[in-house]
């Protein structure tokens, strides 16, 4: 098993997460841990995918310019120059 060194503070919270719900705090750390890593990978990739969309709309031409999209936005929520 390895060690992992916690602030106090963190600890703290930790301990405080894992009564809530009802685990010990190795259990409560490794699925919080587990869950946030799996958001973030999820988020990474969606982050990717929309890049790689919005390239690939760039590159096939299917664009727009700036000023038309940002007057829309302007007009749509209220917002004046």
């Amino acid at each position: 098993m390895d060690v992992i060194q916690l602030k106090p503070e963190r600890k703290a919270q930790l301990e405080d997460y894992a009564q809530r719900h009802g685990q010990d705090p190795a259990t409560a750390l490794d699925e919080a841990l587990g869950a946030y890593l799996e958001w973030e990978r999820q988020d990474f990739e969606d982050c990717v995918e929309g890049i790689c969309r919005g390239h690939a709309d760039m590159k096939a031409g299917r664009t727009r310019p700036a000023a038309d999209f940002l007057s829309e936005m302007r007009q749509k929520h209220g917002i004046s120059r």
